[in-house]
């Protein structure tokens, strides 16, 4: 069950495990793109370091990552794994409401993410969670569609 996880900020040791989560859930698209996306090359320990990085746990088994990045003007969803064995369950979604809570938090008033333009199942979500395309971006022989989420400031 979704409630049986709990949240917590990343620490350095928790590192290798978000790098390995990250790969296997991310390995899917290496063939619809041609490459690695981004999140497969980041440096988990500088992530962790500078940006706030939040691990989905249950028990002892990391089950998500979700990684966010302070911008002027709106906080970036860098990432948001889940790890395949508990992926099409309501994680990613979780993951995301937590990145709009901590935007709130933070006194953001949007969100923003970008992904590849096949990863087409997750614009699709996206769309469905209140995103909507700002634009697209040709990088490194492919394209990625940025999109934003305005967020009411209680």
């Amino acid at each position: 069950m979704a409630s049986d996880f709990v949240v917590r900020r990343a620490i350095e040791w928790d590192a290798p495990a978000v790098a390995a989560l990250t790969d296997a859930a991310y390995a899917k698209y290496v063939p619809r793109i041609g490459r690695k996306p981004r999140p497969m090359t980041a440096d988990y320990r500088q992530m962790i370091a500078e940006h706030a990085v939040w691990l989905l746990c249950r028990g002892d088994e990391l089950a998500g990552v979700l990684v966010l990045m302070s911008e002027p003007d709106a906080l970036l969803i860098y990432s948001v794994a889940v790890s395949p064995e508990h992926q099409h369950r309501g994680l990613g979604r979780r993951m995301l409401a937590l990145a709009e809570e901590q935007a709130r938090l933070a006194s953001y008033a949007r969100l923003r993410l970008y992904t590849n333009v096949h990863m087409t199942e997750n614009i699709a979500l996206y769309r469905r969670l209140g995103y909507a395309e700002t634009g697209r971006e040709e990088v490194s022989g492919t394209t990625l569609v940025h999109m934003a989420k305005p967020l009411a400031i209680a």
